[in-house]
């Protein structure tokens, strides 16, 4: 029985046919609804017209590539939140840690396994669209409303990726714990990821830029992790 629901989409950009026809099987198979473009230009036309769920999109494409398109869609509030997965034949950390700044939630490395790349995408969208705890937590002036995916501080909107969201959530959840960057990873990203623990500190330091009345509350916890300060601790 299929996890994924039909009307779950997924935009697969890939220049390769090979490859993208590769992904559009695999995800097809899982349940998943994929549309498919082949060219960067294509990008932000396509998802003016309407946004996909989820979006995996190659690193280097024709017109546009993946680290242009990932930096102009987390700067409009529009797309901000949409999950992005990048798709590379650059193994680097370098290279890696690049799309992680620029907002990738996830970063995957040819050649791939299509049963990796399924769990992964249903990884990113279960823990995007998760239910249950509070609707709303508080850290100080920051309010966080996950059924409305909203963060603001002193009323002023902060626009996160999908996987900076989930990471604010997760720290906003268990208050003065230590969580070690391996924790994190399995909870937050919700699989033995193989990207690193860089993953996690690029984030880290993600949320400290957007979130600056933040910032001094997340303790750093040398060679383990980090820790939630309660506000004015």
């Amino acid at each position: 029985m299929s996890q994924s629901s039909p009307t779950t989409r997924v935009l697969v950009v890939e220049d390769d046919p090979d490859i993208a026809m590769l992904l559009a099987r695999s995800l097809a198979r899982a349940g998943f609804a994929v549309d498919q473009i082949s060219s960067g230009a294509d990008v932000l036309p396509t998802l003016r017209r309407g946004q996909p769920d989820l979006l995996l999109l190659d690193l280097m494409l024709p017109g546009l590539d993946g680290l242009e398109i990932c930096r102009a869609l987390r700067a409009d509030p529009s797309t901000a939140a949409l999950p992005i997965i990048m798709l590379t034949a650059r193994a680097e950390e370098s290279d890696r840690i690049v799309g992680l700044e620029l907002g990738a939630d996830d970063y995957i490395t040819k050649p791939f396994s299509p049963n990796e790349l399924v769990a992964r995408v249903r990884a990113l969208l279960r823990r995007t669209t998760r239910p249950g705890g509070r609707s709303q937590l508080k850290h100080g002036t920051l309010v966080m409303d996950i059924e409305r995916h909203l963060v603001t501080v002193d009323g002023d909107g902060v626009h996160l990726t999908a996987k900076e969201f989930l990471l604010l959530q997760y720290l906003l959840e268990h208050p003065g714990r230590v969580l070690s960057r391996d924790l994190l990873l399995s909870d937050v990203w919700g699989y033995a990821y193989t990207g690193g623990t860089r993953t996690v500190d690029v984030h880290i330091r993600r949320l400290r830029e957007k979130v600056p009345a933040l910032g001094d509350s997340i303790e750093t916890i040398k060679q383990f992790g980090y820790r939630l300060l309660e506000p004015g601790a």
